[in-house]
């Protein structure tokens, strides 16, 4: 049911109940008029008979009969004249004041008083005076039917009147259910017009706020979506090169090792050849060739180192912890000074590659940060395995991050960031307290990034 029809009802009740109350004091109203006729009409008639008892002793039957025909009908009252024996012998003419006509019978029973019948014992008979209220209850009646049909026409029309007019004052409220169907539907440009009314202009004023923050909170939705699409994207375009990277890497470091390793082992071997042959003969080319030798070691150490820069050998030929095993050593020979632990409680040798490039490139990242810019005294590296995850930790006594660690160009955690979301983990990198860092890398065993 609308709310338009639900105060209709109720007003339309509350009008029948005042309709109700109305009839009701104009039956009692009537009902006390008639009574009030009834009374006067019995006045009459007492005196009137109270004279006749006077008489009767002195007259007839037939004059009494005589006497009371002359008389005809008294006022609300009807007579009989009976003899000794039961017999009617007068009975009052019927009423000549709009005869053939009597009100209902409910209505009648509702306003007539109890009828009071009074006997007077006559010398010869009875006389019998009840009272008639049937003209009256007609006279209330008459004035009845105008006054309710005056109160049905009346209430009708308020009912009407207040249908229409709550349909004008309802009407803001159906615009804005209008407004919230289409909102419903995804229209959110709809806009509700000015309304009349301090309220409905209040509630057109919330209406339109309301659309504008959804619209606005829908397009920044839309624009987040598109920026994690975008993102997303990104980091599967990211993980790509990465792979594209480390692969170019591994080519570039095993043409360097295999190639360029041999070619300076020919020029060792050669120079020992000639240093071998020079010796106790020319000292100047024996100085010469053994320089030769020098060289020749040089360049194959800087070879070697940046063939582990670019991709260790180890990772692919022995596995990660080989690699990792290499890693340490390399960076306890460079560094004799500083304590280096590292602890791997994970199976590494079944992981995927691309998961094994990345977590050693975290670990070198992580390890590398650590020698150049800590300052620190001990660096302790673990791996370890849990619910399916595995987990990478690198944490150092050194003095922590510089204040502008996150500000761009800092491209070492990004790059460890980036290769940790490529495959469904995080990284975190915080300074820890009183002083020193901690990189911890969260990487999903069970991932397989999908490449479009």
């Amino acid at each position: 049911m609308s709310l338009r029809l639900q105060i209709n009802l109720i007003i339309g009740v509350m009008l029948a109940c005042f309709a109700s109350l109305l009839i009701g004091l104009q039956l009692e109203d009537t009902r006390r008029s008639v009574d009030d006729e009834m009374e006067g009409a019995n006045m009459v008639a007492t005196q009137l008979l109270s004279r006749l008892q006077a008489v009767s002793k002195q007259t007839s039957l037939n004059d009494m009969r005589e006497f009371l025909s002359q008389l005809g009908r008294v006022r609300a009252n009807v007579i009989e004249l009976l003899d000794h024996n039961g017999n009617i012998v007068y009975h009052s003419p019927p009423p000549v004041y709009k005869a053939g006509r009597d009100a209902p019978e409910w209505y009648s029973h509702i306003v007539s008083p109890s009828v009071k019948t009074s006997e007077i014992s006559l010398a010869h008979g009875r006389l019998l005076v009840r009272a008639d209220p049937s003209r009256a209850v007609l006279d209330g009646w008459d004035n009845f039917v105008p006054i309710l049909l005056a109160l049905f026409i009346g209430v009708a029309v308020v009912i009407l009147l207040v249908y229409w007019l709550l349909g004008r004052a309802l009407q803001p409220i159906q615009q804005v259910v209008h407004g919230l169907q289409e909102i419903g539907h995804g229209d959110y440009d709809i806009r509700l017009p000015d309304m009349r009314g301090q309220e409905a202009q209040m509630m057109g004023h919330a209406f339109n706020s309301m659309a504008r923050s959804l619209q606005e909170g829908m397009a920044a939705r839309e624009r987040a979506r598109e920026a994690t699409q975008a993102l997303a994207q990104n980091r599967e375009l990211t993980h790509v090169i990465q792979a594209r990277i480390e692969e170019v890497r591994g080519q570039i470091a095993r043409e360097l090792h295999d190639e360029l390793g041999q070619q300076v082992t020919a020029i060792k071997s050669v120079g020992m050849a000639i240093a071998h042959r020079a010796k106790g003969v020319d000292a100047q080319i024996e100085a010469s060739a053994r320089m030769v030798m020098d060289c020749a070691d040089a360049i194959y150490e800087e070879v070697h180192q940046l063939v582990t820069k670019l991709r260790p050998l180890a990772l692919d030929r022995f596995g990660l912890q080989d690699a990792l095993q290499d890693l340490l050593e390399e960076a306890r020979s460079r560094h004799p000074q500083i304590q280096i632990t590292l602890n791997i409680d994970a199976p590494l040798d079944i992981l995927e590659d691309n998961l094994a490039t990345a977590v050693y490139r975290i670990m070198q990242e992580s390890l590398t940060n650590a020698l150049r810019h800590a300052q620190a005294s001990q660096i302790d590296m673990q791996v370890r395995h849990s619910h399916d995850k595995l987990q990478l930790e690198v944490r150092d006594n050194g003095n922590g991050p510089g204040a502008d660690w996150q500000s761009s160009g800092h491209f070492g955690v990004v790059g460890m960031g980036e290769r940790a979301q490529g495959l469904g983990g995080h990284l975190v990198f915080e300074p820890l307290h009183p002083q020193g860092t901690r990189v911890m890398a969260v990487l999903p065993l069970s991932h397989n990034p999908t490449h479009g």
